[in-house]
């Protein structure tokens, strides 16, 4: 893993993967709402956290994939 210099503040990259995984979570929380308010989901807060975790994996696995 490394940094990005951002104007000269050193960024972590984990940090942009956490970013850009939360708002693919939101994204994707839209459609899994409808699953919670209909009852398929029973456990909304471990569902939602599980769901952001897979979210940070995949990008993870992007940005190890293509950062050569």
């Amino acid at each position: 893993m490394g940094e990005f210099n951002l104007y000269g503040v050193f960024v972590p990259s984990f940090l942009i993967q956490a970013i850009l995984a939360y708002i693919g979570f939101l994204l994707l929380g839209r459609g899994t709402d409808r699953l919670i308010q209909q009852g398929w989901i029973a456990f909304p807060g471990v569902f939602n956290l599980s769901l952001y975790m897979v979210c940070l994996l995949l990008t993870h696995w992007v940005f190890a994939q293509f950062s050569y």
